[in-house]
């Protein structure tokens, strides 16, 4: 049975990538920070199934003895400061998380389990104020947020322990993946609940940024088996994983209200408030590498992934409905 040590367990990523694992006879192991209360909202029905260990992206002796006590075969780092929004508002917090989080988990695993095979989870904002459409893995960075900076550090960090010691690190350059996990800040959610509240008579109105943003969405149950794949290569890469298509938050908007037979325009108001300071504008990748190597392909399409995520949020509503 082999081991698997998943930091950011209680996230969206890390739930899907829980319940892949354990499908495959892994022995799952998650890190939490020490709290004192237990978000464990999405791994809810895994908890009997997974272990947790106690340990911090923040502080180096946790990860070394943590990696220690568990022997892991494969360890995915997919925690992070992950709100592209917040980094402005915490661009130090993101840099100890995003960045330097890598580096001492990285760390740990060189001195603790050498041998073991390393996840790095990039991101398609490293790519930011794009120099070529698609991007694939040699498009050059050109981060625009500190977010995305962050990312670029992790991702180069991990190529670097991979060439300077020889370890197996890879990192997966993810574009937007989501689905009914994804928490309530990022925008797919956010819309596909304002329907529902909307659809329900709980709201009137939703307020979003930019309507032209252009983004590669896809189902993050598919993305994590991307992960699982690259784990279980001859030599290690890293990969770009995406749909190779693109849609705007305002084709979201259209699809996300039409599941309730209402007029986007009718309900969406356009905010300063939720401007970027330094806008990407479209991002959209180029799988090949992936599809020819991994054998990987999506499996759910944007329409259907908006229907599931307004569909999880109409059940949740009326379920909570007085």
């Amino acid at each position: 049975m082999p081991t698997a040590l998943i930091t950011g367990i209680t996230g969206q990523d890390g739930s899907y990538l829980a319940e892949l694992l354990l499908g495959k006879g892994y022995r799952v192991v998650g890190i939490v920070r020490r709290s004192s209360t237990t978000p464990y909202d999405r791994i809810a029905h895994l908890v009997d199934r997974v272990e947790l260990v106690s340990a911090d992206l923040l502080d180096q002796t946790s990860l070394m003895d943590a990696i220690a006590d568990t022997a892991p075969d494969e360890i995915y780092n997919l925690a992070a400061q992950s709100f592209v929004a917040t980094s402005w508002l915490q661009p130090v917090l993101t840099g100890e998380f995003t960045a330097i989080g890598v580096t001492r988990l990285l760390e740990a695993m060189k001195r603790a389990a050498p041998r073991s095979r390393f996840y790095q989870a990039s991101s398609s904002e490293m790519f930011g104020k794009v120099v070529e459409t698609p991007q694939r893995e040699t498009t050059p960075f050109y981060p625009r947020s500190p977010y995305g900076v962050a990312k670029v550090y992790g991702h180069w960090i991990t190529v670097n322990y991979r060439e300077s010691f020889g370890l197996y690190a890879v990192s997966g350059i993810l574009f937007n993946h989501e689905s009914p996990r994804r928490g309530l800040e990022f925008v797919t959610r956010k819309v596909t609940d304002a329907v529902a509240r909307i659809s329900l008579g709980l709201a009137n109105h939703v307020d979003l940024g930019n309507l032209d943003a252009r983004r590669d969405w896809g189902f993050a149950g598919d993305y994590v088996d991307a992960m699982w794949r690259m784990l279980q290569q001859p030599e290690p890469a890293d990969y770009v994983i995406g749909t190779g298509k693109t849609w705007s938050v305002r084709q979201l908007c259209e699809e996300a209200f039409g599941c309730r037979g209402l007029d986007y325009r009718q309900y969406v108001r356009q905010s300063e408030r939720y401007m970027r300071p330094a806008e990407v504008e479209s991002l959209v990748a180029d799988p090949t590498l992936a599809q020819e190597r991994l054998g990987w392909t999506p499996t759910v399409d944007f329409p259907g992934l908006v229907r599931m995520m307004v569909d999880a949020d109409v059940a949740r509503h009326s379920a909570s409905a007085p």
